[in-house]
């Protein structure tokens, strides 16, 4: 099956709809929770199954079990008192409230799906879709963007008729990780642009969502930037940016030139993993801020000992409407430590089993991914690449599987570890082992609309 990106639909104006996000923003990660957005992962998941290193996937695993944790996740979220939204229904509820958007989606169906093929049938199979165009509903449009479809028509002997083949062109196999097409902060959005072609048609998706819900938008990266939401984390009057593999610093630059409200943003260059050989990078280990680092509290992180204490870090402040360097570059670790913030420290094979990847629901209370369970699953997938190379991956093998063994061996294994019990951090733990093959956890699987509420010290038993 083919599968080649396209560029993204310029559809114009966009609607307003009666169920706003006027509200939208976050104080800071820890702030109550109040809304999230998700996408509860449709066909176009199995596509990436088929190719999980060309669709970004971490391995393969379980779709139906996949769905299934999706759906428990929300729950839980539900059970914790946060409006769960999902985009699918986001962008139905904008094209009813106004029918010009579902128009102007229309007009660029036949500029996504493309036929091929004889040329008399290409052309009456372009005319039959214009005059078809008004029966679709905003249901078939949504389809269309997931699985960007086209037809290749023939005649085949022994075939009476046409001969169709469908092709899809690069489905949305990532649209569930809901995190990085956007991130929210305290005067509203950031809308990203993805740094991978596979993805980057998801960002114009929920942008269109977002603005057709009225929600604030505080500004949009322009090429050549690429910005990913799973590199900030707000954090009340300071904030994280990440820069590398994902988020580039053309992005960086835009961001710090946004009126967020921040007194200080801090912009954390991806470390290289230290138990690689020197010279050798591999950004999927630490793909983003989150998969390494988070903030649990007002006081509190949870992130790798490692990778922050190797992550250079560079300290913007507001100086009026400009955010200039402050100081020598420092590491994440010493930034976090002088802003009075304790850290939790994970193993590697915590780190790299989604440790970080959780989602605060409010101060010291967080959902967070089983890695009791994730953590053989993720062993097993280092255990194939320290085989096939051993000088790249030998050492981080062996090192986590010693981690494991250890940790369970004490019972220490995250997230009953000594230190999360002495900051007293409330914990939620879900079975995300199959979804997390997709590189992400409750993080990364939602997109927040609103935090509110009070971001200062608050102890919760």
């Amino acid at each position: 099956m083919k599968t080649t990106p396209r560029k993204n639909p310029k559809i114009g104006p966009l609607p307003t709809e009666h169920d706003t996000l006027e509200g939208a923003h976050a104080e800071a990660e820890w702030s109550p929770l109040r809304e999230v957005m998700v996408h509860r992962p449709g066909i176009e998941m199995i596509f990436g199954l088929l190719q999980p290193y060309a669709f970004l996937y971490e391995r393969a695993f379980s779709f139906t079990k996949a769905v299934r944790e999706h759906d428990r996740l929300r729950s839980a979220l539900e059970e914790e008192g946060v409006r769960v939204r999902t985009l699918q229904h986001q962008l139905l509820a904008v094209a009813e409230a106004r029918p010009d958007w579902a128009r102007r989606v229309r007009s660029q169906i036949p500029r996504i799906v493309r036929y091929t093929g004889p040329a008399e049938m290409v052309r009456h199979s372009r005319e039959t879709l214009r005059e078809n165009l008004g029966t679709f509903d905003a249901e078939t449009l949504f389809q269309i963007l997931l699985l960007q479809p086209s037809i290749r028509l023939d005649r085949r002997a022994g075939f009476r008729g046409i001969a169709p083949q469908v092709a899809l062109h690069t489905p949305l196999a990532n649209l569930c990780y809901l995190r990085d097409q956007q991130a929210l902060t305290r005067k509203g959005f950031v809308l990203g642009r993805m740094a991978k072609p596979q993805r980057r048609l998801e960002s114009w998706i929920t942008g269109t969502a977002l603005r057709g819900s009225r929600a604030p938008i505080a500004g949009e990266i322009q090429a050549p930037g690429t910005f990913e939401g799973g590199d900030f984390l707000p954090a009340g009057h300071w904030a994280l940016l990440g820069v590398g593999d994902r988020t580039n610093w053309s992005a960086a630059r835009q961001i710090l030139s946004m009126p967020l409200g921040y007194d200080k943003i801090a912009v954390v260059e991806q470390p290289t993993h230290p138990l690689l050989p020197a010279g050798e990078r591999d950004p999927m280990i630490n793909m983003h801020l989150d998969t390494y680092v988070n903030l649990a509290g007002h006081d509190v992180a949870v992130g790798s000992e490692l990778l922050l204490k190797a992550a250079r870090t560079l300290v913007y402040r507001s100086r009026g409407a400009r955010m200039v360097r402050d100081g020598s570059p420092t590491n994440l670790w010493e930034f976090l430590s002088q802003q009075g913030v304790s850290i939790a420290p994970l193993s590697t094979i915590e780190q790299m089993s989604y440790a970080s990847n959780f989602l605060a629901v409010r101060d010291r209370r967080i959902v967070a991914v089983d890695v009791d369970r994730t953590a053989d699953r993720v062993l097993a997938h280092l255990a194939q690449g320290a085989r096939r190379r051993p000088d790249r991956y030998g050492r981080l093998y062996r090192t986590a599987r010693r981690e494991l063994t250890d940790l369970r061996d004490s019972g220490e294994l995250f997230p009953r570890t000594p230190e999360l019990r002495n900051l007293r951090i409330s914990i939620q733990t879900l079975p995300l082992e199959e979804i997390t093959g997709g590189y992400g956890g409750a993080h990364c699987l939602t997109c927040v609309l609103v935090r509110s509420g009070c971001a200062s010290p608050t102890i919760h038993d």
